[in-house]
């Protein structure tokens, strides 16, 4: 269906099983919604939370909720720069480690010589 972006109210929503439903705006039927949709907010959705989605269907035909939001709720900012920053630090760590390896290595043997 597209990019539009919907808005509906959280009618029912599972917190152990991270899943729900929205009642959007109008008579149209309810949305499930599953947590995966609601990357990146602060805080779990509750009953009664304004969401902003977009619709996606599936290939048996049932529609979810995507690139949700729940309105009001700050996101949190999980930057590809963050993983890069790990992902830099984890590889000096390894030439790091390899390099402290290869120079115990080299005074054992230069120490049995």
């Amino acid at each position: 269906m597209g990019n539009t972006v919907n808005k509906g109210q959280l009618k029912r929503w599972n917190d152990r099983k991270g899943f729900g439903f929205i009642k959007p705006e109008g008579d149209q039927r309810d949305v499930f919604i599953h947590i995966s949709a609601l990357k990146g907010m602060s805080r779990r959705p509750a009953v009664g939370d304004t969401i902003y989605y977009e619709i996606q269907t599936d290939q048996d035909g049932k529609t979810r909720a995507v690139n949700a939001r729940i309105d009001g709720v700050e996101q949190i900012q999980a930057t590809s720069q963050q993983k890069n920053s790990n992902g830099a630090n984890n590889r000096w760590l390894t030439i790091l480690l390899i390099v402290v390896a290869a120079l115990i290595y080299g005074v054992y043997h230069y120490s049995k010589s």
